[in-house]
Order: C-alpha cells, then sequence, then structure tokens
C-alpha cells in the first residue's frame, strides 16, 4: 500500500550505518545522512511532524481534566516531591494510583512549569505523539524508501486510538513512546553488533514498565527474538549482549520497586489497587496476571472467561464493537502485508535488516495483539494504541516491499486485493456509527475500488505510479482520519474513553455496553455539560457518585453500602461552587479537606480547591486504605474536616468493606449537611 518508485536497499546491507549513531543526533537523523534524500522530503517530514503537532495540540483543552484520577495526582505531585515519587492520589500521601508514577513525573513537571491546568497537563502527552510519529518514521527510512516511512509515520498520526491518547493523560501515551524507543534502539544494535544499543532498548522496557508494569514486557519476545537472529555476531555475543539488555531492565525498573517495597509502609502512601499494600502483589495480580484471567481482587465489574463486563473475549476481539474503529482500519492489511513481506525475504540474508525491522514490527503486533484478544480481565478500548506503531511500520515497510514488485502481475493482483478489502473493511467500520457522515463509508468505496483497478495495470511512467499511489493511501487512510479529527473536536472525560463516534456496544456511549441503544452520547461518559472543570463551577452541579437529594438513590452507608456499581468509570460531572466554598473554610488546619469513597470524587473536589482530600478506598473503593480503625483515628487527631457522601464501587469482586464500614459508621456518629445537593458530614 506505500512505496516508492526508488529501488529497495540491496539484500543484506546496512543502509543506515552511515548516518549518526549517537542519540543526541537523532533529530538531525530524520533528515539527512542519506544519500538517497531527494529534494523533497525534508519538507515532507517536516510537514508530517508539523500536521501532527496540530492534530494533537489543537483544541487540547477541550478534554478539561480527562482523566481527573491521574489529574489529581498529577496536581498532588506539583505541589508535594513525596506524592510525586510515590504517584499519590493527593498531597497528603494517603494512597498511589493503581499504576508506577513515570508518566505522571513529565505531567507533573509540566505543571511545575505553567501552573495546574488542563493544557499543562496533556501538553506532555501530545509532545510524546510528535516524537514517536517521528521515531516510527525514523525506523522505517532506516532501510526502506522515504514514502514507505512518510506512509507509516502518517498512519500513525492519524490512527484515531493515538489521536485519543496522545491528547489524554493515561499512562499508554508515554509507554507507547518507550516501546517504540525500544525498538529503535534494538534494530541499531542489530545494524551495528553494539551492545549499547540494546542496553539502551532495555532501559526503555524498564521505564515502561515504570509506565504500565507488565504491559511493557509484551514487546520483549520481538526485542529478543529479532536480535538474536538478526545482529551479525556469533550467538555467545549475541546471548552475552541479551543478557546485558535483560539486565538494563532490571535495573530501569527495580530501583524504583526496591525503594518501595524497602520503605516501611508507615513511612509511604498505601499502594493503591492492592489488598495488601504491596506493589508486587499489584504488579503480579490487579495489574498483571489478572488482567489475562479475569481474577482480580478488588475490580469492579469483575472478569469471566469471556471477558465478563470488558467484552467478548476471541481472536476478533479487536475487529468487533467499538474496538475495531480504534486500531483495526488497517490491521487485515498488515497482515497480509507482513506474510507477504517475510516469503519476499525469505532468501535474504540472516543479518538483513529490512527483514529484521519487519519482523520486529510484526512480532510486536502479533504479541500484543494476542495478548488482548483473550485477556479475560479489564480492558479497555483505548488499550490498542500500543499496537499503532506496529500496525503503521509494518503497513509502511511491507507496503513497499509489494509496491517494488509491482511489475509482477502476482503483486499487482495482491496489491489490488488488500486495498479493495481495506476499503470494504473501512466501509464496516463506519457504517457501525449510524447516522455519522454516512457519505463518507461510500466515498471510501469507490476510490478503494479506483486504486484497485490501477493497481492492476501495468506500470507505465511516473505520473501513473504517482496517481495509483495517491488514490490508495487516500481510500485507505481517510476513513481512520475522519475519526481522528472527530476526536479531537470532541470532549473526552473520565476512565473509559474511546475515539471517533459513538457505536454500538460502545462502553463510551450514553448507555453503551452496559445497556441501551448505544446512540450517540457524550465521550467516554464526560459530563453533558462538556468536559471537566476548568475554572468556572456552575452552581448545583455535582461530581460523579454525589447523591443529589430527591433521588431515590441511596448514599453511602446506606443499604447497599453506597456502591455505585461500574457507571463510576464514565467520570465525574463538575463540583459545585457552593460545596467547594463549604469545605475549603478552614481547610489550611487540616491535613486532609475532606475525604470520600473512591478516588474520581475525590479528584474533583482536589482539583477543584486545590487541598488534598483522602480517596477512601483507592479508584475501586475497594482497597484497605483507610481501615475504620485508621480512618477513626485520624478524625479523632483532628486531620480530617469533612466527609462528602458519594456512591463508589467498593467491595467489588473480593475487595475490601473498608469503605463501607467507614461510611456506615460516618452516617451513624455525625450530622448529615446538604449543600447544593451533596451530602456533607462535619468532622471536626
Amino acid at each position: 500500500m506505500t512505496a516508492s518508485t526508488a529501488p529497495a536497499p540491496a539484500v543484506g546491507t546496512r543502509a543506515g550505518s552511515s548516518r549518526p549513531g549517537a542519540l543526541r543526533r537523532i533529530a538531525a537523523g530524520l533528515i539527512r545522512g542519506r544519500a538517497d534524500v531527494a529534494a523533497w522530503e525534508r519538507p515532507a517530514l517536516l510537514g508530517l511532524l508539523l500536521a501532527t503537532a496540530v492534530l494533537y495540540l489543537w483544541n487540547l483543552g477541550v478534554n478539561g481534566w480527562a482523566n481527573s484520577f491521574y489529574s489529581a495526582a498529577v496536581q498532588a505531585g506539583s505541589v508535594n516531591w513525596e506524592a510525586f515519587f510515590y504517584g499519590s492520589s493527593d498531597g497528603a500521601n494517603s494512597i498511589t494510583v493503581d499504576k508506577p508514577p513515570a508518566s505522571l513525573w513529565l505531567m507533573a513537571l509540566s505543571v511545575r512549569i505553567f501552573g495546574l491546568s488542563s493544557w499543562a497537563i496533556l501538553l506532555p502527552e501530545a509532545i510524546m505523539g510528535v516524537v514517536t510519529v517521528a521515531l516510527v518514521y525514523v525506523i522505517v527510512r532506516r532501510n526502506f524508501t522515504a514514502p514507505a516511512a512518510l506512509v507509516a509515520g502518517g498512519a500513525l498520526a492519524f490512527t484515531p486510538v493515538a489521536a485519543l491518547m496522545f491528547r489524554f493523560n493515561n499512562p499508554d501515551a508515554l509507554l507507547v513512546l518507550l516501546l517504540t524507543l525500544s525498538a529503535y534502539f534494538t534494530l541499531r544494535g542489530v545494524e551495528t553488533a553494539k551492545v549499547r544499543w540494546v542496553v539502551w532498548a532495555g532501559v526503555m522496557v524498564g521505564l515502561g514498565f515504570l509506565t504500565k508494569q507488565l504491559q511493557a514486557f509484551l514487546i520483549l519476545p520481538a526485542l529478543a527474538g529479532v536480535y538474536l537472529w538478526a545482529a551479525p555476531i556469533g550467538w555467545g555475543k549475541r546471548i552475552g549482549h541479551a543478557f546485558a539488555a535483560l539486565g538494563a531492565v532490571v535495573v530501569s525498573a527495580g530501583w524504583w520497586v526496591a525503594i518501595v517495597e524497602l520503605v516501611p509502609a508507615a513511612l509511604r502512601p498505601y499502594i493503591g489497587g492492592s489488598q495488601t499494600n504491596s506493589f508486587l502483589e499489584l504488579t503480579f495480580g490487579y495489574n498483571g496476571l489478572g488482567r489475562l484471567s479475569g481474577n482480580e481482587t478488588g475490580s469492579v465489574g469483575g472478569g469471566a472467561a469471556t471477558g465478563g463486563h470488558w467484552g467478548t473475549t476471541g481472536i476478533t476481539r479487536l475487529l468487533d464493537g467499538d474496538i475495531g474503529g480504534q486500531i483495526a482500519w488497517l490491521l487485515p492489511a498488515a497482515l497480509v502485508q507482513l506474510v507477504v513481506g517475510l516469503l519476499l525475504l525469505r532468501r535474504a540474508p540472516r543479518i538483513d535488516a529490512r527483514r529484521a525491522t519487519l519482523v520486529l514490527f510484526g512480532g510486536w503486533l502479533a504479541v500484543t495483539a494476542l495478548a488482548f484478544s483473550f485477556m479475560a480481565g479489564i480492558f479497555h478500548a483505548y488499550y490498542t494504541v500500543a499496537l499503532a506503531p506496529a500496525i503503521a511500520g509494518v503497513v509502511g515497510a511491507g507496503g513497499a516491499l509489494l509496491w517494488a514488485r509491482r511489475s509482477a502481475v502476482w503483486a499487482r493482483i495482491v496489491l489490488a486485493a488488500t486495498v479493495a478489502a481495506t476499503a470494504i473493511w473501512g466501509w464496516v467500520l463506519l457504517s457501525r456509527a449510524t447516522n455519522w457522515l454516512p457519505w463518507l463509508g461510500w466515498l471510501v468505496i469507490v476510490l478503494g475500488v479506483a486504486a484497485a483497478v490501477l493497481l492492476l495495470l501495468p506500470t507505465k511512467g511516473r505520473m501513473l505510479a504517482a496517481a495509483t499511489l495517491a488514490i490508495t493511501l487516500v481510500s485507505a487512510l481517510i476513513a481512520p482520519a475522519a475519526y481522528s479529527l472527530e476526536t479531537v473536536s470532541t470532549a473526552h472525560t473520565g476512565s473509559i474513553v474511546t475515539a471517533g463516534p459513538a457505536v454500538a456496544g460502545s462502553m463510551g456511549a450514553s448507555g453503551g455496553r452496559f445497556g441501551g441503544d448505544g446512540a450517540r452520547g457524550p465521550r467516554g461518559g464526560q459530563p453533558p455539560t462538556g468536559g471537566a472543570p476548568t475554572g468556572a463551577r456552575p452552581a448545583g452541579a455535582v461530581p460523579m457518585g454525589a447523591v443529589p437529594a430527591g433521588t431515590g438513590m441511596a448514599a453511602a452507608g446506606g443499604q447497599d453500602g453506597g456502591r455505585g456499581g461500574i457507571v463510576g468509570l464514565l467520570g465525574g460531572g463538575r463540583v459545585g461552587s457552593a460545596v467547594v466554598a463549604a469545605l475549603e473554610e478552614g481547610a489550611s488546619g487540616y491535613t486532609w479537606m475532606a475525604a470520600t469513597v473512591g478516588s474520581i470524587t475525590a479528584a474533583g473536589y482536589q482539583l477543584e480547591s486545590g487541598n488534598p482530600v483522602m480517596a477512601i478506598g483507592g479508584f475501586n473503593g475497594s482497597d484497605p486504605s483507610p481501615t475504620l480503625a485508621q480512618f477513626q483515628a485520624y478524625v479523632a487527631n483532628g486531620d480530617i474536616h469533612w466527609f462528602i457522601s458519594s456512591g463508589s464501587f467498593g467491595e467489588s469482586s473480593g475487595g475490601s468493606k473498608a469503605s463501607s464500614q467507614i461510611a456506615a459508621w460516618v452516617a451513624a456518629n455525625y450530622t448529615a449537611t446538604t449543600v447544593d445537593g451533596v451530602t456533607l458530614y462535619d468532622l471536626f
């Protein structure tokens, strides 16, 4: 689906061996250092990066606090270095988020520089997106033509889930950047056989672990396999280099883990997401093997052999429902081009750098896709952004190999069939978003058929080849690009977000997977007023989980134990100014201005006031932090002023009952006050 009229490098050559090798010169190496650089390549690359920057930075503030769970931790880290180090949810360090803190560090530093705002929190994510696109270009360009590299970079930039997550404050943006860096360094190691490159690759994977734990390790089989097979040195040295890289993974990830595990529990915040205050339990349980098996103690919604609330598992999962529209536009084409590309290079020498590139991207894609397809625990559609660089790389590299052989009838047939199938698949994905640009699907079909016909024609002249390539690319990318443009123009908040328009069965649609018809609704459960608060606070508005008077819903400590259920994942509403004003009065005299069950509710009040709010039970309200006895001690010591009654997720899938016990104790011993529909208890 892409290539250039220039011939591919000779089999077994090191096309990138003459380029600058130092990390500090990567930026310069993007657009110079090759003998075959055409006059148009530099401006084309700069145009791609500029377009990506505009796409990811434009209207960035529309997402407000985005995932307020992480934004609150960023706010805490921007005012307290201990909270910064541990990734605490509040500046008084009661509990951490349920992930390692690496992604929070970058955002907190940005907030320390620019001040607390949605823009300051999300700016690092957008920058990481532009850098990742540049890296994919670099990786493909080292051994393929400039058009191949540009298509790979463009395919990544306009992947809808990438346009979503490089404008959002979840850990996924940093994880994808680090995985792409690990691929770049590994391929440099394959080219040069110098151990420093694979050590750097190991460092990137280790930092990926400090971003999103075991998910970072899904790329390891591809990295290790490619280096052990293709590096131009003997087996002994290859194995030695691999162990050096493994040591780099352990050191770069383990230093923080060791500190957290060795510091006495009384001297650090509770490890959110765990039931035993252990980061290792979090790693191998809730965020690790539990994600695969569905056995996640404390998880909201729970898993099952078929995925439970998180969708049906199976080989077609990434093509189904709303997930397909996030990532799968080019997935079938990538699989075809991967297989055909490997067949074309089957006789290449072991050290062939082109095949190493294709195998690395293909291995990354295969292992990660299989893990996502069959994991029975918590799974969100946005996780698939981890596949975006791999798909883009395969499309660029594999398509270039096919295009270079289009003089052969079989190659033209394969190209035409792939393009036609991609167009039909694009029409299928677009048809899932009923009433959204219905004409676009038919345009994709027309362009796809036209491209397929042109591809079947014998190659005659540069003009026809250029026109064929242009129509092919437009037919393949126009639909995901439209999804991406819709994504950046719409607010996304909460913990479950999806790119593009709402589709039937979407977890982010109104009703969505948990009920309703999936009609277009707020993205990711954002407030109907649009976006998280950026300054103004409409009177009377309440956050997620707060129980307005007269609704008939049980408050925390009521008959249902205060469990709000899975709907809380969709995010919070806006905090009323009258409520915040009441909470802020005398807040400086307390360690925590207030406490409430669940991190989402706590985050809204903390972000609005800037004062620490204790998230009882952590994200799901199901962690034993604090216990009832500990909470009573905090109240007796005058550490907490208010308790905010809220819905929560507590006790899900065998989690702790502490949050419900605390809510019941407060309701039984303190007098309730209602402010703008929010029930408050003065604990002083």
